[in-house]
């Protein structure tokens, strides 16, 4: 599959992880979930996230973080740099692949893998 297309379904799958997270673990207002939500869910939130999961990855799954990352992109980040933005569309095609594939437990370990403190932000 299109590795555009694996990040276009990982951008809903890991979002919906965040604001699942968010909504469970926190007592918040609506507004500041959802800017918790957005800080998480940025290029640049998601391109900070992988520094914890690379050493992590299968090499498959290096793979297919790869090709997300180097596709061709048909738009651009008004907020992020373009290895950011890069990035995190590796980053969304890893979580879109293993969502496809079934294998939503990998999504489960790796989200808890990313978060600051562990615990508090699995998913």
């Amino acid at each position: 599959m299109n590795p555009v297309v694996l990040a276009f379904v990982g951008d809903a799958v890991y979002t919906l992880c965040v604001r699942e997270n968010l909504a469970l673990s926190t007592g918040c207002k609506t507004g500041e979930l959802n800017r918790r939500a957005s800080e998480q869910v940025s290029a640049h939130g998601q391109s900070g996230l992988l520094d914890r999961i690379l050493p992590l990855l299968s090499e498959e799954e290096e793979g297919v973080y790869r090709r997300g990352r180097n596709a061709k992109k048909l738009s651009r980040s008004k907020s992020a740099t373009v290895a950011e933005y890069s990035r995190s569309t590796g980053f969304e095609a890893l979580i879109g692949y293993l969502y496809l594939t079934g294998q939503t437990e990998r999504i489960e370990e790796l989200f808890f893998s990313c978060s600051e403190n562990g615990q508090e932000d699995k998913a």
